[in-house]
This record gives C-alpha cells, sequence and structure tokens, in this order.
C-alpha cells in the first residue's frame, strides 16, 4: 500500500514538472500555430496542477508552510472529525440494536462445540490442558487450606444432633444384632477367665471371706459356722467355679431362657435411650467437648500435601490426561449436541450475557476509539490518512494537470479561431 502511494505521488510530481517543463519550453515557438496552441495547453495543465496541489496540500498542512486560511483543514477541525467519526460508529454502523441482531444471528454455543471438538485431538491442545491442571494444582496451599477445612469440619460436627446420630446407632445395632455379639464376647471372654486356676482360688477365697462375713441370728448363724469350719476356700472354689462355667455355657445357647430376657432388657434399654435425657445432654456436651479439643490441621495439611502430589503424578502421564480429561470433554461435547433443549438453554444464556454486555458497554466502543484516536499526534494522523486515501488525492493532482492541459488546448484554439 505504502509503494502505491508512494508511486501515485511520484506520478502527481512528473505530471506537475511535465506541464511546466511544457510551458518553457514552447517559449520559442510562440510564433507558430502549435507553438501557441501547445503553451496555452501546458500553461493550463501547470495552473490546473498547481491548483489541485494547493487544495489536496491545504486538506492536512499549510502549503510551504505559509499560514494560508482555509488551509490545515485536517489538523484545525481535528476534534470536530473525531466526534464525527464516534458518532458514526455509535449511532449509525455499530448500533447497539445492529451489534445485537448480529449476535442473535450466530449460534455461538455451536461455533465453540465445534471448534472445540475440532481441536480435541490437537497434541497442542493436550499440553495445554496438561500444564494448566499442573499449575492449578501446584497452586494448592494446603497449610492455608486446612484451617478453613477444620473450621468448616468443627462447625458441621458442632451441628450434628446427637439424637438423630443415636437413633440411627441403635438402629443399626438392632439390625445386625450387635448386642447379642456383644453379650457373646462378654460370656465367652468370662468362660475364658473362669477357667483359669487362679479365678478358680479367687472365687473361693472371696466366698469363704463372704460366709465367715455374713451377719445372722439364731440357727442360721450356728448353721453358716459350722458350714465354714467344715469348708475352705479350695473347696469353695472347686464348687463355685464348675457351677460358675454351666451357667455361662448354657447363656450363650439361643435358645436359653435367661439369655432371652437378658436380650429382652437390653434391647427395652437400647430403644429407650433417646427418651434419658440426662444422658442425651452429657452425650451432646462430651461431642461438643471433643470436637473443640479436636485438632486436626496437620493430619488434614499432611492428606492434602500427599493428594497434591499423587494428582502432580498423575497429570504428568499424557494418557491420565486424555482418559480422564479430554476424553470427558468429548463425551460432554456429543452429550450436549444430542440434546437440543440444554443446547438452546445454553445459547440463551449466552446470547442474554453478550446483550446485557452490549446494553452495558456500548458507549465504552466510542471511548475507546476515541482514547486511541488522542493519542496520535496530528503528523501521525495525517500520515494514516494519506496512506489510506492518499492515491486517490493525489491522482486528483495528475487529473487536474492532464484536464488543464486538455481544457488549454481547446480555449487557445477556440481563441485563435475566433
Amino acid at each position: 500500500m505504502k509503494t502505491k502511494d508512494n508511486k501515485s505521488k511520484y506520478y502527481a510530481k512528473i505530471s506537475l514538472g511535465i506541464m511546466g517543463g511544457g510551458f518553457l519550453a514552447t517559449f520559442p515557438f510562440q510564433d507558430s500555430i502549435a507553438g501557441q496552441v501547445l503553451q496555452g495547453g501546458f500553461e493550463a495543465g501547470l495552473v490546473g496542477g498547481l491548483a489541485d496541489w494547493f487544495a489536496v496540500t491545504a486538506l492536512f498542512r499549510h502549503p510551504l508552510g505559509l499560514p494560508i486560511p482555509h488551509t490545515a483543514l485536517l489538523p484545525k477541525n481535528r476534534d470536530r472529525m473525531l466526534k464525527a467519526i464516534i458518532n458514526m460508529l455509535e449511532n449509525d454502523w455499530l448500533t447497539k440494536e445492529s451489534i445485537q441482531n448480529k449476535i442473535k444471528d450466530m449460534n455461538i454455543s455451536e461455533k465453540v462445540l465445534h471448534e472445540l471438538e475440532q481441536r480435541l485431538d490437537s497434541p497442542t491442545l493436550h499440553k495445554g490442558i496438561q500444564s494448566t491442571v499442573i499449575h492449578l494444582i501446584n497452586e494448592i496451599d494446603p497449610e492455608k487450606i486446612s484451617p478453613i477445612l477444620e473450621k468448616e469440619l468443627k462447625d458441621y460436627l458442632h451441628a450434628v444432633e446427637i439424637e438423630p446420630v443415636l437413633h440411627s446407632i441403635v438402629n443399626q445395632v438392632l439390625k445386625r444384632e450387635l448386642d447379642a455379639k456383644a453379650l457373646d464376647y462378654v460370656l465367652f471372654e468370662t468362660e475364658k477367665w473362669l477357667k483359669k486356676e487362679d479365678t478358680k482360688n479367687k472365687i473361693g477365697t472371696l466366698a469363704k471371706q463372704l460366709l465367715d462375713n455374713t451377719n445372722a441370728d439364731g440357727f442360721m448363724k450356728m448353721a453358716i459356722q459350722s458350714f465354714s469350719q467344715m469348708i475352705n476356700a479350695e473347696k469353695l472354689g472347686n464348687m463355685l467355679q464348675p457351677f460358675f462355667l454351666k451357667r455361662i455355657v448354657l447363656l450363650q445357647e439361643p435358645n436359653n431362657p435367661y439369655r432371652k430376657t437378658i436380650l429382652d432388657r437390653i434391647h427395652s434399654e437400647i430403644k429407650n435411650v433417646n427418651e434419658r435425657r440426662e444422658l442425651m445432654v452429657e452425650l451432646a456436651e462430651w461431642k461438643n467437648t471433643m470436637v473443640e479439643e479436636w485438632s486436626p490441621s496437620d493430619q488434614i495439611t499432611s492428606l492434602l500435601e500427599k493428594m497434591r502430589d499423587k494428582f502432580i503424578l498423575q497429570a504428568q502421564d499424557e494418557e491420565w490426561i486424555k482418559r480422564n480429561i479430554i476424553t470427558r470433554l468429548h463425551n460432554q461435547i456429543i452429550h450436549l449436541k444430542e440434546d437440543s433443549t440444554r443446547m438452546m438453554k445454553i445459547e440463551g444464556w449466552i446470547q442474554s450475557q453478550l446483550s446485557l454486555m452490549v446494553e452495558k458497554y456500548h458507549a465504552k466502543i466510542g471511548q475507546l476509539v476515541k482514547e486511541n484516536l488522542e493519542k496520535l499526534d496530528n503528523e501521525t494522523l495525517i500520515n494514516i490518512i494519506e496512506n489510506n486515501v492518499g492515491k486517490d488525492l493525489q491522482w486528483i493532482r495528475v487529473n487536474g494537470a492532464i484536464c488543464g492541459f486538455l481544457i488549454g488546448i481547446l480555449l487557445t484554439t477556440f481563441k485563435m479561431v475566433v
């Protein structure tokens, strides 16, 4: 473009030079008819070329640097010109309605999905997604997040009602028959303890102490004392240990009536545990105290660090990126394309957001153009205009010289004929 403009300026200067040179060259031939006709043509061409040069130059600057009135029109009318350009952009070319109507004609969501689908197989996109994922994971600071998570976790635990939790626990205990299993465990451990030799001796000793310290009157006292003198702790242990063991074994049998009685009592106590208000209050206070004293920040930080390192290691694997991100994106795009209702909703949302942006920032278009134009000094602005329309302006000078030459020939001929 710049080369063409330079050529047009070159042609304009040549045409003016030819007219001036021709005018001077025809002075010796004024006595001949042809010389007079040519001199008249060159003279008129020179005048026409100079007049058009003055007119074209006067648009942009003062001719020959002289402050001639009504010249340098563009610099003098710069503000008016800028206002006219901005007004034309805002009110004629780029009105809010025209932009919004153009947006409505565009199926933006479909174009975006199509473009994204076309690029999903691009290794460059894969690398970009991989680096983005790794960067985002690296930005996670566990030490800053853990106090937040700790607070949220404690607030949640404080808000948890103890009664529903206890009710759920009771239901699970009864459903899984954990009470019967607990009883069996106690009986089993008791049986193991009773079978020990040391336990037998302890039982005998305790029984002997009970007999010796029993308070009774009359015949009962005499009978107890007589029995106590006849038997020692070892014999009592040998008598009581098998008795207790047999009862323990019987209680482990599923159909034992005493076992059923014990379990019924346990069931009754468990089912009615929520009605024991004092116990509920104590459990709630215990829960809140445990939560307040609990400080899991270090554990949360450690867990987050491990998770971060794990995800970074996974994200460094290109196959993991393809499998977990690229493939999922591809599937989501397919589902979206097949779901016309969702596509319409997405397109409607995009259209509404863009319309709101146009409504809100439309005035910024003129302001942006104004700010960019005001950054240009007069000389730069003139050069831009000359570079874009200068070719046609320079050809005005060429045409002026040629037209002047032809008109000069006609007028001179007419004068000679008349």
